[in-house]
């Protein structure tokens, strides 16, 4: 599970703008941004480590809010248009910012962070466990939540009932790309480096995992639990792969078919 960490941030953030009937393609380069920003102020700048996670985690939240949601949801811009624009926009200011360089992070309290264990757990798996937690509460038991699930059902009906749809959707894409800078960081800790070249595939891994948790394209239908299981299941897949000897590129092609098929299953289900 600790290998999936990455995987389970990204994919809960994108439960919630799948929940609302939106879709997010830049979350993979809002990762790998995230991961040089840290980068940037850590080696580059000498911020302490805790500030350091703080200001990526915000520079996450903002990006995501001004990014993909205020375009989506104040100014009623197509979610595939606008999230198509934004992956090449922070895919060229990733090379920008790092030159395509890869820096290296000699930082103890980052290593702590992937490595070290907390009453026998990993850290990582303590994160995850705290952000499902998190986003389960956020999704049964807040008025955001049922505000969601009600623009995810219709848009219109929304609306007349008193929901701000414009609100909603800004939170839904700042808290998707809050998400994905914590999945930076964990990946800078994992690989002790920001690098401008991972988080190429998580998007395609994050959207099979949120459909096979059996939440819909169409919006209002699904939630965090069964994206956590559809990430233990390609965890698992992928770990066994791994283990048997597989190429990476027959690991993509086993993702991309289950990808293909779950969307499918997807349209069938709920027409």
């Amino acid at each position: 599970m600790t290998s999936a960490a990455v995987l389970w941030m990204v994919a809960i953030g994108l439960t919630f703008v799948m929940l609302t009937g939106g879709f997010d393609l830049s979350l993979g380069s809002l990762l790998a941004l995230s991961g040089i920003a840290l980068g940037k102020l850590m080696a580059g700048s000498g911020v302490p480590f805790a500030y350091a996670i703080a200001l990526t985690l915000a520079f996450g939240l903002a990006v995501g809010a001004v990014g993909n949601g205020f375009l989506i949801g104040k100014l009623g811009l197509p979610f595939l248009v606008v999230t198509l624009g934004t992956l090449t926009l922070y895919g060229g200011l990733v090379d920008l910012w790092s030159k395509s360089f890869t820096t290296q992070l000699l930082s103890p309290a980052l290593t702590a962070l992937a490595f070290n264990h907390a009453l026998g757990i990993p850290i990582p798996a303590w994160i995850m466990l705290g952000v499902f937690l998190a986003a389960l509460y956020l999704q049964r038991s807040t008025y955001f939540g049922r505000d969601v699930y009600a623009v995810g059902g219709s848009t219109d009906a929304a609306r007349l009932s008193g929901v701000r749809v414009g609100r909603t959707l800004l939170a839904v894409y700042a808290l998707a790309g809050l998400l994905a800078a914590l999945a930076g960081v964990i990946q800078d800790a994992r690989i002790g480096a920001a690098s401008p070249l991972v988080g190429t595939q998580v998007i395609f891994g994050a959207a099979a995992a949120v459909l096979l948790g059996g939440t819909s394209f169409a919006g209002g239908i699904g939630g965090v639990g069964g994206t956590a299981i559809g990430v233990a299941f390609l965890a698992t897949l992928q770990q066994g792969l791994s283990i048997s000897g597989v190429q990476d590129y027959w690991q993509q092609i086993i993702t991309g078919v289950i990808l293909i098929v779950v969307v499918l299953l997807d349209r069938i289900q709920h027409g």
